[in-house]
């Protein structure tokens, strides 16, 4: 062991002392940390949970910074899965922790490394071998049950089913290997932020002749014990062969770090010098990072969800913009063509071309805006809860086109948003379609508006439980003068009830009309009782059965306000009278 530990140690003197010479090749030092999750035999037999570990490494790589050496130290602890005493009808089965309930192991290895790197971004796979150092925990797991005497007394028994058979120590020593992969970005030339990942597991059943692996000696389980078991006799339940089982060290290991890349001296360049190594540093001096921005061409407002495009040299790249119009910023690109176009709603902006005149600027950021021309107006709706007034995600949204009646539908996103595209000089509905639930049927014009003033159009749509005994008032549903007639913009509303029914086949609605107080009384509860008729044979019309539907005509009976025969009331408070109202009787 201390032979090993040496080797180690020399083994980073070498390293370190071939980083101090002419050779070209990284030389790096990391820590890191992490989860440790067992695996195989070792998390069943070892019950062992999951874990983590620590550690450092230090890579060096040699000529051409792709091939190197490096070494491995790690601390590394998983727990064990305690078990509780479980009581049975006259006794119980226990452990009995003697030691720490952890496993707590140190390795250290040392092996070559692969490096790929692309701009900021590299990839090493290694593959190390050397020692681990185990540290076990130490148990035993007992039967213990009481058994009647003929002299009415009891006798105690108590019989080991389960137990540790490591050195007395607990401790053993065992060859072991890592295999694995690390991802790393790089912050500046020195400084990287990583993540990894990779297997660890020890090889052998014994280390200088001493067993290098965790065991446990136990019975087999032949009949359950259960809580209302009587045991009279423990190998009732357990076999009567005892064996011995063993398992290596088994873990994945994810986790993150940071390393420090070592600096290396660069012999100065003269001014006549034309080799090609200062040519390549001239290309690097000249590298640009490039951020696209989409805006709205009428309005010029910033664009968001723009699918923006970029391809040239070695990049082909994609990505979404945020609110701020932004699309995600490339990072260190050459001089060269570049193409670049976004996307939204099936309609492309112009395709923006970069020269390399784009790269003969001082500026460390090529900065460009590319406009989006989309002549509709964009609604964005939200979709609420009419109890609780909190968003509402998953809603099922139908907009309908007024006069071509074309429908569109979409669901509300996680935050209960909807989007959708509306034709200039146009009128739309849009109402929620979700069995158990209505909503009403919400009026959307773009008629009036200025499309160079005007990108976004917004809606909350209420969306309301059905429940029994439950009312609600239909918004927008008119008639004409001493008329019952149903008329087209009528019909549009009703169509969301025709829907609402087929969806929910058992619910049963009372459909009522409503007059305000101007007229004659009776003829305002007849006149409204034909507009209720009219209301209800336009749904049997359209599917619905008659059965489930009750037209009723409340004249002026039902005033919601003060604005009775003779008060002095505003044409505003005698609409609020004017009514359809739809009642579940039964659902």
């Amino acid at each position: 062991m201390k032979r090993f530990l040496l080797t180690l140690m020399l083994l980073s003197v070498t390293i370190l002392a071939i980083a101090q010479q002419k050779e070209k090749g990284d030389l790096q030092i990391g820590i890191q940390g992490g989860a440790s999750l067992p695996i195989s035999t070792y998390k069943s037999i070892g019950e062992t949970k999951v874990g983590y570990y620590s550690g450092f490494f230090i890579d060096k790589y040699f000529s051409g910074n792709k091939f190197g050496l490096g070494i491995d130290a790690r601390y590394i602890y998983n727990g064990i899965n305690s078990q509780d005493t479980f009581h049975f009808e006259n006794g119980y089965i226990s452990t009995d922790y003697i030691n720490k309930n952890r496993f707590q192991d140190y390795l250290f290895t040392f092996g070559p490394s692969y490096k790929y790197s692309v701009d900021r971004f590299h990839i090493e796979a290694y593959i190390r071998g050397g020692l681990m150092m185990q540290y076990f925990p130490q148990y035993v797991r007992s039967v213990t049950y009481e058994e009647r005497d003929p002299t009415g007394g009891s006798i105690t028994h108590t019989q080991d089913i389960m137990g540790t058979v490591n050195d007395a120590s607990n401790r053993a020593n065992s060859w072991a290997g890592i295999g694995g992969l690390r991802f790393n970005y790089m912050l500046n030339k020195h400084f990287v932020l990583f993540g990894h990942m990779d297997y660890v597991q020890t090889f052998g059943e014994k280390f200088g002749g001493k067993p290098s692996q965790f065991a446990i000696e136990h019975v087999e389980e032949t009949n359950p014990i259960l809580e209302t078991t009587s045991v009279k006799s423990v190998w009732d339940h357990y076999g009567d062969v005892r064996e011995i089982t063993q398992t290596p060290h088994k873990t994945i290991q994810a986790g993150i770090g940071v390393k420090y890349i070592f600096g290396k001296k660069k012999s100065p360049v003269s001014v006549e010098d034309n080799s090609p190594k200062y040519d390549e540093e001239v290309k690097k001096i000249t590298l640009k990072d490039l951020q696209i921005v989409v805006k709205d061409k009428q309005t010029n407002l910033a664009l968001s969800g723009v699918k923006v495009s970029i391809d040239g040299v070695d990049i082909n790249d994609k990505s979404i913009t945020d609110a701020n119009g932004q699309a995600s910023k490339i990072l260190s690109i050459k001089p060269g063509r570049y193409q670049i176009v976004g996307e939204k709603n099936g309609i492309k902006t112009p395709v923006l071309t970069l020269t390399e005149a784009d790269f003969q600027t001082s500026s460390a950021v090529i900065f460009k805006e590319i406009y989006h021309d989309d002549p509709r107006f964009t609604l964005i709706g939200e979709t609420f809860d009419c109890a609780t007034a909190q968003n509402l995600s998953g809603i099922n949204t139908v907009l309908t086109h007024t006069g071509s009646k074309v429908n569109v539908n979409q669901t509300s996103d996680a935050e209960g948003k909807f989007i959708y595209q509306l034709d200039a000089q146009s009128d739309f509905t849009v109402v929620a379609n979700q069995q158990g639930r209505y909503s009403q049927t919400e009026i959307v014009s773009t008629k009036g508006l200025d499309r160079s003033q005007t990108l976004y159009v917004t809606l909350k749509l209420g969306v309301c439980e059905l429940v029994e005994n439950g009312e609600w008032i239909l918004k927008n549903i008119h008639y004409d003068f001493d008329k019952s007639d149903i008329r087209p913009d009528a019909a549009i509303i009703l169509d969301n009830v025709v829907a609402v029914m087929k969806q929910n086949p058992t619910l049963r609605i009372e459909l009522s009309s409503h007059t305000d107080s101007r007229g004659n009384d009776n003829y305002n509860l007849k006149l409204s009782q034909r507009r209720a008729d009219s209301a209800v044979d336009y749904l049997v019309a359209n599917g619905i059965a008659r059965n489930r539907l009750v037209a009723r005509g409340y004249g002026e009976t039902k005033l919601l306000n003060h604005c009775g025969n003779g008060a002095s009331c505003s044409e505003q408070q005698h609409q609020e009278n004017r009514r359809t109202e739809i009642k579940v009787l039964q659902f």
